[in-house]
């Protein structure tokens, strides 16, 4: 048996299962809000074509409206002006597509302070138990955020200081950029940067320094509470759009059971 075919027997026979991290993509999924001068996305909205009527009497068909950072979607390095002259999201390499994916997990913090920020010591405290971070692979970061995913507000979760949702630490995505194998950060939140990002320095240090070292972005996951810590290998999908900075996309883990 060849190595692709007994990968379909275990998929069939479920000692591989397929676990979906995608959100599903409505008008209600929620967007980035950033502030006033800064120009914002649209929401995603399906523009019918025609609906097995005289516009079309046997076909049902739509026009998506979306922006590139919609939903489930992933960063090119050319998202970030430190990343500016890097790959957009057409020339994302493959093998950085499909790879390696460890899940750290934070969500007991994040439940006592929805600011939490990822430190070094956190991640080397995770390597310790687990060994080290895959070469070429995904760090897919959970902290329960997931479940405030059917509701913007909460998703945002926004008050006159700013948005409050966890993320990494300057200090910390330094690191990850630059010392670290890691092909991407993977997140479950609006963005791969917390929400007190704009007070940080630099600002944004996901997109800042991960995407300015030619790393990817992958955010609004679910369904990481699925995952081993370990083991799982990372499959996502996004648009090849020549010239795009990123584009909406469908991630799914295959998980090793028994």
């Amino acid at each position: 048996m060849s190595l692709l075919s007994e990968l379909l027997t275990a998929i069939n026979t479920k000692r591989v299962e397929i676990i979906d991290l995608t959100a599903p993509l409505t008008g209600k999924t929620p967007v980035l809000r950033l502030p006033e001068p800064f120009a914002n996305t649209i929401n995603f909205q399906l523009e019918e074509i025609s609906r097995y009527d005289d516009r079309g009497p046997r076909w049902y068909w739509n026009n998506i409206h979306t922006g590139e950072h919609t939903g489930t979607h992933v960063d090119a390095p050319n998202h970030w002006v430190s990343g500016k002259d890097g790959l957009d999201v057409s020339q994302i390499p493959l093998g950085s597509l499909i790879a390696p994916a460890v899940v750290l997990d934070v969500t007991d913090r994040v439940a006592e302070d929805p600011d939490f920020l990822l430190g070094i010591d956190d991640v080397r405290r995770w390597e310790n138990e687990h060994g080290p971070l895959p070469e070429g692979g995904w760090l897919l970061f959970r902290t329960g955020w997931d479940v405030h995913s059917g509701d913007e507000a909460d998703f945002l979760n926004a008050d006159e200081q700013g948005s409050h949702t966890p993320g990494i630490s300057a200090e910390c995505a330094r690191w990850l950029a630059e010392e670290t194998p890691l092909a991407g950060l993977g997140v479950e939140t609006v963005g791969t940067d917390a929400g007190l990002a704009p007070e940080l320095e630099p600002p944004f240090p996901c997109h800042e320094l991960l995407l300015g070292a030619g790393k990817y972005g992958l955010t609004q996951l679910q369904n990481l509470a699925k995952l081993p810590p370990t083991g799982a290998v990372l499959l996502v999908s996004p648009l090849p759009v020549v010239g795009g900075s990123g584009s909406p996309a469908r991630a799914l883990a295959l998980v090793e059971q028994g």
